[in-house]
């Protein structure tokens, strides 16, 4: 990384010991961070959970993962349940969801365009809807990976205690 002159001025950040290094703090974090960025739009997500790892200095490999739980497949779910969301948040006021524009891989610059259009139309509800959402998955699943590591280690403790 050192020798690369496109990555060397952020290889002290990139190589930082706290993103490579897996414990219950940064698991917890870097599942937070994953879910919070999963919801960002379009392919912006692995960026996004990269830059909160780097700011928050959790596990940077299970971040990138975690955002993995969007996909073609959930993406239009999850923003209907985000819709929905918003919509009860702002009182029922809002339009009607529509599915996102499909992607283009022959014209990303117009998907995008696309994507914005789509999104100016569903408007409010949708955009605080995703930050809501997001929010709630990413504390749903820091105490979810804390609780998790906790109840693994009482239970390797009480092994360790009745093997004695």
């Amino acid at each position: 990384m050192h020798g690369n002159r496109w990555l060397a001025p952020f290889a002290n950040t990139l190589l930082h010991p706290r993103l490579w290094h897996l414990n219950r703090h940064s698991a917890a974090g870097a599942v937070a961070a994953g879910l919070f960025c999963g919801l960002i739009p379009g392919p912006f997500q692995m960026l996004g959970a990269a830059c909160c790892c780097v700011v928050f200095r959790v596990n940077l490999p299970l971040a990138l993962l975690t955002t993995l739980y969007t996909n073609p497949l959930t993406i239009v779910p999850l923003y209907f349940v985000a819709f929905t969301i918003g919509r009860v948040a702002l009182g029922g006021n809002g339009g009607t969801f529509s599915p996102p524009p499909d992607w283009d891989a022959g014209d990303p610059v117009g998907w995008l365009w696309a994507m914005e259009a789509w999104m100016e139309g569903l408007g409010a509800p949708l955009a605080l809807g995703l930050v809501l959402l997001a929010g709630g998955l990413a504390a749903l699943g820091y105490f979810a990976v804390k609780a998790a590591w906790r109840w693994h280690l009482i239970r390797a403790w009480r092994r360790r205690r009745s093997g004695r």
